[in-house]
């Protein structure tokens, strides 16, 4: 696999670790531990409990999202069809074309805006986009060639979770373009767009990230889709992408499939198996 993909090749759960290591370029990936992993199980959904939205049952306060249910939520490789393949440690992605620090030069407002441009980079980089989830969470990755998708369910606390996606709305503007430099692939430029997503959850975010710089010496763009759902105070965050691009058409799908798992789980079901599921 060419360096710089977000995510590092993890050996796919179908068993073919030596095929997908293979593809892997050591200079680009490095362990991490994820801060999003770590979850406490917390009180599980019942049929009271939904948001109404999928079940027209009235949404309950007191309940949270499990352990159980935040596993339940996941969506498989089914669920975004093409030749996705579910992989293994999908926790230990990363990539060195995000490492770096922010020029502060670029900024009209100096420190202020480049803050905002430094967390966006940091969080693509631990995968914590939303922050860390004080509840339950759990996670997919997925691998398609040099293209790579990390899917994460989690459960958060309503203000903080509103104030993170009231930040991602203004990365557009605050960081549409803007300079990252230091480690080892030297001046990258770095710009966000804002990304139409389907019309799903409470509240929905979308975002292209790309970051253009060298790797081994040769010109390379990373291109990340990003996409995060609230439902109620539990969000799904999708960061799709790579050297080759992001495919639209799986983002929108892993937001569709996956806003309705969750929907589901809330309302104290357990979704229907996808394909994958039961293999």
């Amino acid at each position: 696999m060419a360096t710089g993909t977000l995510l590092a090749t993890a050996a796919c759960s179908s068993g073919d670790d030596g095929a997908a290591a293979g593809s892997e370029t050591a200079a680009a990936v490095a362990e991490r531990p994820l801060a999003a992993r770590a979850t406490t199980p917390s009180v599980g959904a019942s049929p009271s409990a939904g948001t109404g939205e999928s079940s027209g049952a009235a949404p309950s306060p007191a309940a949270t999202l499990s352990a159980t249910g935040a596993r339940n939520a996941l969506i498989t490789a089914a669920d975004i069809e093409d030749d996705w393949v579910q992989v293994k440690d999908p926790q230990t992605w990363r990539d060195k074309l995000l490492i770096g620090q922010v020029d502060t030069a670029q900024f009209l407002t100096g420190k202020a805006e480049a803050a905002d441009c430094q967390r966006l980079i940091d969080a693509l980089y631990d995968e914590t986009l939303l922050g860390t989830p004080p509840g339950a969470s759990a996670l997919n990755g997925f691998q398609e060639g040099d293209s790579r998708l990390l899917y994460q369910v989690a459960a958060y606390q309503k203000a903080p979770l509103d104030k993170a996606m009231d930040w991602l709305k203004k990365l557009p503007d605050t960081c549409d373009q803007f300079t990252l430099t230091g480690g080892d692939s030297g001046d990258r430029t770095v710009q966000v767009v804002e990304t139409s997503l389907p019309d799903e959850g409470d509240a929905r975010q979308g975002l292209t990230v790309t970051v253009k710089g060298t790797s081994n010496g040769d010109p390379v763009t990373l291109t990340l889709d990003v996409a995060v759902v609230r439902v109620g105070d539990d969000a799904i965050t999708i960061t799709n992408g790579g050297l080759d691009g992001a495919d639209e058409d799986t983002t929108e799908s892993a937001v569709e499939q996956g806003t309705e798992r969750l929907k589901e789980v809330r309302a104290g079901r357990t979704p229907t198996p996808t394909p994958s599921d039961l293999d």
